[in-house]
């Protein structure tokens, strides 16, 4: 998602508080701005009061965290099905 996006989903209830069409692009326009100053994932996490932004190279780790938290697979039973769903 570009800046742009991340301002109108993080601002959605400001920008739609505002009727006039020319400030709604005024106060958009700024916080775009705003948001490309700041810049990098962090300081975007912040601004969007994100939770937790992950480092590229510990992906991998909470994949794997996130995964093992969940409940193991039932054993099947029976014949196992061969069908892939293209769609």
């Amino acid at each position: 998602m570009g800046l742009e996006g991340a301002v109108r989903l993080g601002f959605k209830k400001e920008l739609a508080a505002i009727e006039d069409p020319a400030e709604q692009k005024a106060l958009f326009d700024k916080l775009v701005n705003k948001s490309y100053e700041l810049g990098k994932a962090t300081s975007m996490a912040a601004t969007l009061e994100l939770d937790e932004v992950i480092d590229p190279a510990d992906t991998r780790q909470c994949i794997l965290r996130g995964l093992k938290a969940s409940a193991p697979a039932e054993p099947r039973n029976g014949k196992k099905l061969r069908f892939v769903d293209t769609w």
